[in-house]
């Protein structure tokens, strides 16, 4: 098996006064390339992939304390599929995408961690293909179907939600060439099981070798109740999804200049 594996986590921050405006950019695209022992190929399994934007701006009305709206934007690259079936899409790009707006409160003590918390927060899910609209995938509305199962009417390719968004970040070297980055969000419905709470946990280790090469150690914890997933024994329901990947790779790092 060759597995490869490329990212690009950029961060930019600008503060002046009282305003502070911050945007962050996560890209990623990875894949596994099977073979057996005889050389022959038996696949090729897409690892990750992700475009992961946000930016969010916010107003210091306290010391610490920020008046702060925050805009996100999430989808993938390209057409996922169910291994080994590599010829019906189950995602692809803007299916899903998610979009999502917020006002709230920011509280930032030091430069390396915050947390923040909105009571209105909207977030809106895109289905970009009609075969997934209608079958209700990412939690849209499906299509309406007679007893023959024919559309009687197209299913859904956008829903929105209006709930309570919370974000935690936390990004330090925590001892000499070992870095820590964290992001936790946490997101209730309001009008739809506000007890069910999607997650989504980031949380990545980085240990400098050298100037040029790095170890990464990575932890993914995705939960969302609207998302229906058979499991192996073919049941169909929310899951809890987990990824972890350990690499060694050619890093460049973009470090800030003050002038």
């Amino acid at each position: 098996n060759v597995a490869v594996l490329g990212f690009i986590d950029f961060s930019a921050i600008y503060q002046k006064r009282k305003v502070k405006w911050s945007n962050d950019v996560k890209l990623a695209l990875g894949g596994m390339y099977y073979t057996d022992s005889a050389g022959k190929v038996q696949g090729l399994q897409k690892t990750d992939d992700r475009i992961d934007l946000a930016s969010s701006i916010g107003y210091e009305f306290k010391p610490f304390w920020f008046l702060t709206a925050i805009g996100g934007f999430r989808t993938q690259f390209l057409d996922g599929f169910s291994f080994p079936n590599d010829s019906v899409p189950i995602s692809r790009f803007m299916a899903p995408g998610y979009t999502s707006f917020s006002l709230g409160i920011e509280y930032a003590p030091v430069n390396y961690f915050n947390a923040y918390l909105s009571p209105v927060a909207a977030k809106m899910t895109f289905v970009n293909d009609q075969r997934l609209a209608d079958s209700g995938a990412f939690g849209v509305k499906a299509a309406e179907l007679d007893a023959n199962g024919n559309i009687l009417k197209q299913g859904l390719r956008f829903r929105s939600e209006i709930g309570a968004y919370f974000r935690l970040r936390f990004q330090k070297e925590i001892v000499k060439n070992i870095e820590m980055k964290t992001r936790l969000e946490l997101f209730s419905n309001y009008v739809n099981n506000p007890q069910n709470i999607d997650v989504n946990f980031e949380n990545i280790f980085t240990f400098k070798v050298n100037k040029w090469f790095q170890a990464s150690l990575q932890w993914n914890v995705i939960y969302d109740d609207d998302i229906d997933i058979r499991d192996s024994k073919g049941n169909i329901g929310p899951r809890t999804q987990f990824k972890s990947v350990l690499g060694l790779g050619i890093s460049y790092t973009l470090t800030n200049v003050k002038k």
